[in-house]
């Protein structure tokens, strides 16, 4: 059978991993924007300020894009974090692609690899509470997030979390704690008793698609500090690795550059051919298949199956259902390492994790812990109600025991929430732009509330409170988990999948990424992306 997906993120390069191992040809087309190799590889963060030949243009950009400057007066306030300038090609948009914008503000990916070239490597399985809305449990899922976890290493251990993120097949030792994070963990298993007696909430250890040991071709973490930067050493999973992995098979066809427009239509329903334009411009190419793999996000897969409708009937329908995880970001403080150095040694992303579990009808709430270790300051410093001096001096005295709360929400799929066709504009190819709409439940600011209170009373009684007036509710869309518009259903219905990902709209399409999740837990849904991909195509062969 000869097999073409469209796009090179977890999804799809976890279903082409799995369709060649069982011997099918497959051919990948995708836009596959790439950018710099992390320069310097035995070189820590702190190091590259000396040893690079432009570190300005390294860390700010050559047009300083890399700073987060202060917001303006009465705009929501300045993030905590953005992206750095070597990671400006994940995001970097064709000139066919258009977008309108209405109460979600997406980042939309055309890199190899996707979206998760900068994700933060939070490997979260979902468990049977998260797959209530789904056409099957977590002992569906079970074998394989393992065989994921072979392929790409995800660390972690049984603790306290466990309730919530079950323990799989192929798990590895975590990386070493950094300093702030070991004194937090330490707090926890000293109070634990008391905290649990007191409290819903538990703490343990994140799950991480990130390597203590070396693995393959990819060494263990060295501590360098440089994850948002880029991963000098490949301990840090991104799917770009699998694609070179991908590359060395004689039966696999990469065919990047193009930006796939639509689906031609056969008079039965099915596929004929995937219809692509490179991304310089020029004339459509039509790609033949046996079967067609749409793995582009769930923004740009919801594009092509609402062109190929419009280009094969004139029609613009709604796909309701559009989802993504609310985030509040809390920064907190540790006392403990009040007057302990700032020791830059450490992985960068969150180490230790949290969970609230779900009361009558809500659902489970996230967070992830991450200590202010690396990376650059001055969006944390500009926020504080001091001078820019007394700030930097408070900072310098306070790092060692700063760290951020990102705490995660579930969502629903609600028909008010779409993405569409926008009849008023058009792209370069003369097809009508994507549109989406979204607009939050009416109880989210009260779940919100109920669930930062929890969070504030627990970390106040670990020791670690949050500081006050700093929690930042973030613009939705930020999330970057979007889901749910063309989701499985067990019963045959329009623009919706079977649980095995294949369209009931056309027989030989498959949709493995996040369009086809019926609901969003308040997880990183990443990990089971590529769980859900590798059972779709060992399903299919």
């Amino acid at each position: 059978m000869k097999v073409t997906i469209i796009g090179s993120g977890p999804s799809g390069m976890h279903f082409a991993r799995t369709a060649l191992e069982r011997g099918q040809a497959v051919t990948l087309i995708d836009l596959g924007n790439r950018g710099p190799q992390p320069p310097l590889k035995g070189s820590a963060y702190a190091a590259l300020k000396s040893a690079l030949p432009d570190p300005v243009s390294y860390f700010l950009g050559d047009d300083y894009n890399g700073a987060e400057l202060p917001a303006a007066p009465g705009a929501p306030p300045s993030a905590y974090y953005r992206m750095p300038p070597s990671k400006a090609h994940v995001f970097a948009r064709p000139p066919q692609f258009a977008l309108t914008e209405d109460g979600l503000y997406p980042l939309i990916s055309f890199a190899a690899g996707g979206l998760a070239e900068c994700w933060t490597a939070g490997a979260y399985p979902f468990d049977d509470t998260d797959l209530a809305d789904y056409p099957f449990g977590h002992t569906e899922l079970a074998p394989y997030y393992a065989e994921v976890a072979r392929r790409i290493g995800v660390a972690g251990r049984a603790d306290d979390l466990s309730g919530f993120l079950p323990v799989h097949g192929h798990m590895s030792e975590p990386i070493a704690l950094n300093d702030a994070s070991a004194s937090l963990l330490t707090k926890y298993e000293r109070k634990r008793h008391r905290l649990n007696a007191r409290h819903e909430i538990r703490l343990g250890r994140s799950r991480q698609a990130a390597l203590s040991l070396a693995l393959g071709s990819r060494d263990g973490c060295t501590r360098c500090g440089r994850c948002l930067w880029g991963c000098p050493n490949g301990a840090l999973y991104t799917p770009a690795q699998t694609l070179a992995d991908c590359l060395a098979d004689p039966r696999f066809t990469y065919v990047p550059g193009r930006y796939v427009s639509h689906f031609d239509l056969a008079p039965d329903g099915q596929i004929a051919a995937v219809v692509s334009h490179p991304a310089a411009g020029g004339a459509a190419e039509r790609h033949g298949a046996d079967a067609f793999v749409l793995a582009s996000g769930a923004l740009n897969s919801s594009a092509i199956h609402l062109r190929t409708i419009w280009h094969a009937r004139r029609e613009t329908p709604r796909l309701g259902g559009l989802m993504d995880n609310r985030q509040v970001l809390a920064p907190f403080y540790n006392p403990a390492m009040l007057g302990r150095a700032h020791n830059p040694a450490s992985y960068q992303y969150h180490q230790l994790a949290v969970g609230l579990p779900a009361k009558g009808r809500g659902h489970y709430v996230h967070g992830q812990i991450t200590m202010l270790t690396n990376g650059s300051v001055h969006p944390v410093i500009q926020q504080l109600p001091l001078g820019l001096r007394t700030s930097r001096q408070v900072f310098a005295a306070l790092r060692s025991g700063l760290g951020v709360l990102n705490v995660n929400f579930h969502d629903t799929r609600r028909a008010e929430n779409y993405v569409a066709l926008d009849p008023d504009r058009t792209d370069a190819t003369g097809t009508p732009v994507l549109k989406l709409r979204y607009r939050p439940t009416e109880d989210e600011p009260e779940r919100i509330a109920g669930a930062m209170t929890a969070m504030r009373r627990f970390f106040f009684d670990l020791g670690a409170p949050l500081v006050p007036g700093m929690a930042r509710i973030r613009p939705m869309g930020t999330g970057v988990h979007y889901a749910g518009t063309l989701p499985m259903s067990a019963v045959a219905q329009e623009h919706s999948v079977n649980a095995s990902g294949q369209s009931h709209d056309h027989p030989n399409l498959w949709v493995v990424d996040g369009a086809a999740l019926p609901f969003l837990p308040a997880k990183n849904l990443t990990f089971t992306l590529m769980a859900l991909a590798t059972r779709a195509a060992s399903k299919m062969f």
